[in-house]
């Protein structure tokens, strides 16, 4: 009898333990399995150097999104990006996305300003102005080699 008892503790000490790496992986992972709180919209830059699919969206200094696949236009040159920001963030189509770097060689990320002259972007449409990441070595190789015009 206390042969069984053993081992239903240890059981159930297991089934907790692996729920809980579970849910952990979830969290953790920004993986929604049961409900898309976001809309799309879509933004094109000339490059995207240092962005992945995952990356945050801010707006304000706050995160409002994530940004989620990223494909090429070969026609026209660009990169064009899926950003998913949460329901309930209102962006107008006057916004401005670029893309920045947290801190001087960290992550990069998509900051939005969100405008607000115009009429809201409905899931699926475009933010038409983007800027380009700096890319801070070549400006430092510029710097360090003379090539800064004063």
């Amino acid at each position: 009898m206390q042969k069984y008892s053993k081992e239903s503790v240890v059981g159930i000490f297991v089934l907790v333990g692996l729920l809980g790496i579970g849910y952990m992986t979830v969290k953790i992972g920004d993986v929604g399995l049961f409900a898309d709180d976001t809309y799309p919209l879509t933004a094109r830059f000339s490059k995207v150097t240092g962005l992945k699919p995952g990356s945050t969206v801010n707006m304000l200094g706050l995160e409002v999104g994530r940004v989620g696949k990223m494909t090429m236009d070969q026609e026209k040159q660009q990169a064009i990006v899926e950003l998913r920001v949460n329901k309930g963030v209102k962006v107008y189509d006057d916004a401005i996305a670029s893309i920045k770097t947290e801190g001087l060689i960290g992550d990069r990320y998509v900051g939005i300003d969100a405008g607000g002259s115009g009429s809201l972007l409905k899931a699926g449409d475009a933010i038409t102005e983007t800027e380009a990441p700096i890319d801070i070595m070549e400006l430092v190789s510029k710097y360090a080699f003379g090539d800064v015009k004063k």
